[in-house]
């Protein structure tokens, strides 16, 4: 029996074909490469090309997905209408933007007017919690402030009242921080803020209001509805009236 353990797998012609026909395959692509970069310099350097040869427009075709062709002409006339459906739809998201910034923009009109109509902080207080509730649509809000306080403290209505140094224990670093702070608080934290409504907020946005008058807190049980990376302006905003404002009736209670 003839011993085939040491004859080659390809005959040798085969594989210098095979070679040949690689080198052959290898030297087709750089040509169409080059002739490629040809091309395209040309049509930069005479961008009127086309114009001037408007038939061969019709020749080219791209292309899709599907695996399918289209013309030049099909093929413009889709991205055209694609860029005309992204437009519409970014128009119709500023139109809702504005919309919806007209309507804080009269919410908070009619809140600031109320609350300066306010005779007393319970009046102020009733006035806020009513617009964030019916207006804002917020779940849960708690307006507290620190005492002693002038004049007298039994008149404060749904505004609660909390001696600074229980505030301090409860929720010193918000406090200290000194701004507006957004997101899950601890469970202490919840339950100083809200009292009894503790357990119906996951998610919490806390103004201190300035000189130690107290804090304002709106809470919601969605856990990412007050996120830390949402926007405080409208809260610091009316944080600010407040302080404004309630040193003033706290003298006249």
């Amino acid at each position: 029996m003839t011993d085939h353990s040491d004859a080659p797998l390809i005959d040798g012609d085969v594989e210098a074909n095979l070679e040949k026909q690689q080198a052959a395959d290898n030297e087709s692509q750089r040509n169409k490469k080059v002739l490629a970069r040809q091309v395209a310099r040309y049509l930069i350097q005479n961008p009127t090309f086309f114009a001037e040869n408007i038939e061969l427009l019709e020749t080219i075709q791209f292309p899709r997905e599907s695996g399918k062709t289209v013309s030049l002409m099909t093929h413009q006339t889709n991205l055209l209408r694609e860029r005309n459906i992204e437009m519409r739809q970014r128009l119709d998201q500023l139109l809702q933007n504005a919309r919806h910034n007209d309507e804080m923009f009269s919410h908070s009109r009619r809140l600031v007017l109320d609350l300066l109509e306010a005779r007393t902080v319970a009046e102020a207080g009733d006035a806020l919690l009513k617009s964030f509730r019916e207006d804002f649509g917020v779940e849960v809000t708690a307006l507290t402030l620190f005492g002693p306080l002038p004049g007298s403290a039994g008149k404060l209505g749904q505004v609660r009242t909390s001696a600074r140094a229980n505030a301090e224990g409860s929720i010193g670093s918000i406090l200290r921080n000194g701004r507006t702070v957004c997101g899950t608080l601890r469970p202490s934290e919840n339950a100083y803020l809200f009292g009894k409504q503790a357990d119906q907020v996951a998610s919490a946005a806390v103004v201190p209001l300035a000189d130690q008058l107290g804090i304002l807190a709106v809470g919601s049980s969605d856990p990412n509805h007050y996120r830390s990376s949402l926007g405080t302006l409208f809260l610091s905003y009316i944080g600010e009236v407040l302080e404004r404002l309630l040193p003033r009736l706290l003298e006249k209670s």
